[in-house]
């Protein structure tokens, strides 16, 4: 019999709490995500991710852990080999990624892949390099509004990203090229994880900013997720932010697209008000995209407290048979050099209504113990190669 109607698993990308034992492999030493925040900040007021065990996991100076959790909470360790958005989401449903998808961070996109991107678009590209997204724009949109020409660049995660002015560039072009560029990018030798549209409005330096119509023309999953076993046994699979685009609406039942984090939760607490049966699973990225990439402790310190009471706001909509899970998909320390995603552990925690319990459960070696859990409290069995192990049976 299901313990839980309704399950909500809530990511707040890049939210991680402290290294990973393999993460100087990665180029990451002493990272610590959440901790680096605290340290960085007089004030972070968390109160219900504080009641919830966020503190007991990762011990900050702004608050003590604790001492009756609400529900319980974990660590949980990467097994996949990466530290990116795809790897830590498609891990927690099931899969487990053995080849890092490919970057360009050092060199910038091969001349042949660029020479056959400015031939099918008609384009001619303008940067190639890995940037900060807004400092991209302060340096090219000027050129590009004028010229026609295309912003392409990458970052240190295995993506490949075309800017366009939604005026002058237009939306439909913008989402032409980046197909094109998807499509080419499928090869072995130039295969990346993602392929983002990224529009801006303005028309000076100084005035340029990033719209919400954002699109990611992501891989889809190798294999079969706990996703899919959901949506063919009938189940609703709700996505709010960018986990359609994550899945390539693998699983997906019903994709509800967000403006920011803030509306990512409303949309949440919108969904918790409604009558379904299965997952709303939740991406919030701004904590990763606006604060952890452009290296801002105080900016990530006031979206995690915007979170925090967006969160007290759901909390009071759970309903008995809700389950609640707030996990990360990798971290981003926002101290730490460079501008990549950081090799870390994440939190996960874990609250009913219904639970009788709470406390510390051991660490866990894999984000699927997410999935086997939601597969297991639905009854439907995990894919053929598929990992993790359910916690189900703990959540008392």
């Amino acid at each position: 019999m299901k313990k839980y109607q309704r399950i909500f698993v809530i990511v707040m990308d890049s939210l991680g709490i402290g290294a990973m034992p393999d993460s100087e492999k990665f180029g990451d030493v002493g990272v610590n995500t959440l901790l680096h925040i605290s340290e960085s900040v007089e004030n972070l007021t968390i109160p219900n991710l504080r009641k919830l065990g966020l503190v007991n996991l990762c011990p900050i100076r702004q608050a003590a852990p604790e001492k009756e959790p609400l529900g319980y909470h974990a660590v949980l360790r990467e097994q996949s080999l990466g530290k990116d958005t795809m790897t830590g989401h498609w891990e927690m449903m099931g899969l487990e990624v053995t080849k890092p998808f490919q970057t360009f961070t050092e060199t910038g996109f091969p001349p042949k892949l660029i020479a056959e991107l400015e031939r099918r678009t008609g384009r001619t590209i303008i940067g190639n390099k890995s940037a900060s997204g807004t400092k991209i724009l302060e340096e090219l949109a000027e050129e590009e509004i004028a010229t026609g020409h295309m912003i392409v660049y990458t970052s240190a995660d295995s993506v490949l990203q075309i800017c366009g002015n939604e005026e002058t560039f237009g939306l439909e072009e913008l989402y032409r090229c980046c197909e094109i560029a998807r499509e080419l990018t499928m090869r072995d030798e130039w295969k990346v994880g993602r392929v983002i549209a990224r529009p801006y409005v303005g028309k000076k330096k100084g005035e340029f900013v990033r719209t919400s119509n954002r699109h990611d023309y992501a891989l889809k999953p190798f294999g079969r997720t706990v996703l899919n076993v959901l949506k063919e046994q009938g189940y609703d699979v709700i996505s709010i932010g960018k986990i359609n685009d994550i899945f390539v609406g693998e699983g997906i039942t019903r994709a509800i697209k967000s403006a920011s984090s803030v509306n990512g939760m409303e949309q949440t607490i919108e969904a918790a008000g409604e009558n379904f049966e299965g997952l709303c699973f939740v991406n919030l990225v701004d904590f990763d995209a606006l604060w952890g990439h452009r290296r801002d402790p105080a900016g990530y310190a006031k979206e995690i407290e915007r979170f925090d009471v967006k969160l007290g706001e759901l909390l009071k909509e759970l309903r008995e048979n809700d389950l609640l899970i707030i996990t990360a998909d990798h971290g981003n320390d926002p101290t730490y050099t460079g501008t990549d995603h950081t090799r870390e552990k994440v939190p996960l925690l874990a609250y009913s209504k219904s639970m009788k319990g709470n406390g510390a459960l051991k660490e866990a070696d894999t984000f699927a113990v997410i999935g086997a859990t939601i597969a297991d409290n639905f009854e439907v069995e995990m894919p053929k190669g598929t990992i993790g192990t359910s916690l189900l049976e703990k959540l008392v």
